[in-house]
């Protein structure tokens, strides 16, 4: 597996752990991971601290160059807040580790140039698919239903 990969999955694994939505992300410069995070709405009663926007964060405040030499990994396809945040910060790869519990707006960031690399990989697949159907509340709610 992929190593950038293999640390968002860690992520995740650490967020269902912490009885939260088992979804994981690191952010990626030239070669070094600059970000780490982990869905953490549960843990924090947050509306908005999905994987993709937790690594942000904890990747603090970047220069711009930064951003559009990066590559974001995330084990779930991003939804339209992350995909916003991708778009919004110039960040011209998304690596996702897989999109068949959700396909979030790979096409939307596709249209805006951002290249997507889906990798279908199987930990990913198992860990949205055991929590999904453990959770299927907690699961609906994530993604707005």
């Amino acid at each position: 597996m992929d190593p950038y990969l293999e640390a968002a999955v860690e992520e995740a694994r650490t967020g269902l752990g912490e009885g939260g939505i088992p979804i994981g992300s690191v952010l990626v410069h030239e070669g070094r991971i600059i970000g780490r995070g982990h869905n953490r709405r549960v843990q924090r009663g947050s509306t908005v601290l999905h994987g993709e926007m937790d690594a942000l964060e904890n990747a603090g405040r970047q220069a711009a160059s930064v951003y559009r030499a990066c590559t974001i990994y995330t084990t779930l396809s991003p939804c339209a807040m992350c995909s916003g945040a991708i778009v919004l910060y110039g960040i011209p790869r998304v690596v996702i580790g897989e999109n068949r519990s959700f396909t979030g707006e790979e096409s939307w960031l596709r249209e805006r140039g951002v290249e997507i690399e889906v990798l279908q990989d199987e930990q990913c697949i198992a860990l949205m698919r055991d929590f999904m159907a453990a959770s299927p509340e907690l699961w609906n709610e994530d993604i707005g239903v």
